[in-house]
């Protein structure tokens, strides 16, 4: 039968007719630990060697050796080197849980997520703080207007010589105001431009009014008398205030 050190777990093969019937007590060889092993123990030990699951069973590796009669309060089960259990693994501690770290590519998508919104909602004070930016929110659809004033229904056309009146390049238009406060309006500038884009000629005139309100219209005209022949185009914007603003014909 197979008996187990309540102790230190070791454990050894004994014939159950050394026990008896009646049970006796036994001494562990390794921890020195001494416990009774009654009839029940017996009777449950021969069943299970009778069983068929018993034969599975592998015996101990280590063959018990014949031990002296033991003295009446006790006996010791003699084993060379008894087949001891090992310790359980101590497990590792669980790791507290804590805020995981982004990623620094993440991190920066993130951010710029979160920055997104309010560079296109406040272009206008960006591109104040940084002009170089205009050009990055015009490629995208989102020109930024600082001035508040916008350019609409611009027309062009020329008028034929009569007599001593010379021909005549007309350009007029309507300036709108498109801030939500009223913006001082500044000098317009008309350039003239030949068939690969180069300069001819600009002048500026002033502007209709001093200031416009909220969604205000004004017509803006200028004039230029006996035109370059090479021009091809003419392109239309606002001038600083201190640029000269001739109001004669040229």
């Amino acid at each position: 039968m197979l008996i187990v050190c309540p102790a230190c777990a070791s454990e050894y093969r004994i014939d159950t007719d050394r026990v008896g019937a009646s049970g006796r007590s036994v001494r562990c060889a390794a921890c020195r630990e001494t416990w009774f092993i009654g009839p029940d123990d017996v009777a449950a030990a021969i069943l299970a060697e009778l069983s068929p699951a018993a034969e599975s069973v592998e015996p101990a590796t280590v063959a018990e050796q014949p031990a002296p009669e033991p003295p009446a309060d006790a006996a010791r089960a003699e084993e060379p080197a008894p087949r001891r259990r090992p310790p359980p693994k101590p497990s590792r501690p669980a790791r507290p849980a804590g805020p995981r770290r982004l990623s620094p590519a993440l991190a920066a998508g993130l951010a710029v997520a979160a920055l997104l919104p309010l560079a296109l909602l406040g272009r206008a004070t960006v591109v104040r703080a940084m002009p170089q930016t205009a050009a990055l929110y015009a490629g995208i659809g989102l020109a930024v207007n600082l001035r508040g004033i916008d350019f609409s229904d611009v027309a062009t056309f020329q008028t034929a010589a009569d007599g001593a009146n010379p021909a005549q390049l007309v350009v007029e238009g309507d300036l709108v105001a498109v801030a939500r406060t009223r913006v001082a309006v500044p000098p317009v500038e008309v350039e003239i431009r030949d068939e690969h884009g180069q300069s001819l000629y600009r002048w500026t005139v002033p502007g209709p009014r001093v200031a416009l309100e909220p969604g205000e219209r004004a017509r803006f005209k200028a004039s230029l008398s006996a035109p370059p022949a090479q021009g091809r185009s003419v392109e239309v914007h606002f001038a600083e205030a201190s640029a000269a603003a001739p109001t004669a014909d040229h």
